[in-house]
């Protein structure tokens, strides 16, 4: 089950919108200039952040009638992008009150709103009916959560038949225990990866085939080499991930970084079908 207090607690609680406001400011962005790829330092919450979420979109096959489910929606940042580069119907949900608010007014900004819809709820226990999208989604959000077989009952449950399940998460590696902090747990109580075998097994059990099981642990890899290199370098921007996690953002990045160089996780994009 998820431990929602704690979970919440992780992804924060206060004054978010203030500080989204502020730095978008600071940032010279306007309303006609929130696009996708201006704000994905800020809102996509992954590893190799916008680049991976389009990679992710290719591969299942999105296009404008899809209608997607984005669970564990976060800032709302793939969302926006789906909905901006294919004109596609997303609802997106998610554990954080403050989440969800920060996600309903970048989309109102950013000029999406009549094509993404956000609402607190909880991934084990979804709020639609059965078989009402084309396509679920996740990115890092399995981490927080022990009960798999709910989580793809779950998203099997509100797929149509044929729909696809697209995946982008992070699964244990070689064994070794993880550092901590890490961007999805200060501690390991509420860290459950798992491995890629039993993740498989896991969606195969709730009803899904698997058309796409892709390891991007490499390019995972060499995409935290080349950040630390552009912050060797110097200068900021006032948008970044520390603005929804606090300023210990930094080292739970560098800890996710360390974990994968040393092949403690693995970095996964997989697409699967629900088959019944």
């Amino acid at each position: 089950m998820v431990d929602s207090v704690k979970v919440i607690s992780h992804y924060g609680e206060k004054d978010l919108l203030e500080r989204l406001d502020a730095a978008l400011a600071a940032a010279g962005l306007h309303d006609r200039g929130l696009t996708p790829e201006a704000l994905a330092p800020l809102d996509q919450f992954h590893t190799r952040g916008l680049a991976a979420t389009a990679e992710l979109a290719k591969a299942a096959g999105i296009g404008a009638a899809s209608k997607v489910l984005d669970i564990g929606s976060g800032l709302g940042g793939p969302s926006r992008y789906l909905a901006s580069t294919f004109g596609c119907q997303v609802h997106g949900i998610d554990l954080s009150p403050a989440f969800v608010a920060a996600a309903r007014h970048l989309a109102e900004r950013s000029g999406l709103a009549d094509r993404v819809f956000y609402e607190c709820a909880n991934a084990l226990d979804l709020p639609y009916e059965a078989e009402s999208f084309d396509v679920a989604w996740t990115q890092h959000v399995a981490m927080n959560i022990a009960d798999r077989g709910r989580l793809h009952g779950e998203a099997a449950r509100v797929l149509k038949k044929g729909g696809r399940f697209a995946i982008y998460d992070v699964a244990t590696g070689n064994g070794d225990p993880l550092h901590f902090p890490v961007p999805w747990s200060r501690e390991p109580s509420t860290s459950f990866l798992m491995a890629p075998d039993a993740m498989r097994a896991a969606l195969e059990a709730a009803g899904f085939r698997i058309l796409e099981w892709s390891d991007h642990t490499a390019v995972a890899r060499d995409w935290f080499i080349e950040r630390r290199k552009a912050t060797a370098g110097g200068g900021s921007s006032p948008l970044g991930l520390h603005l929804a996690m606090g300023p210990d953002m930094a080292i739970m990045a560098a800890n996710l970084g360390r974990n994968i160089a040393e092949g403690r996780v693995a970095i996964l994009q997989v697409i699967a079908e629900r088959s019944r």
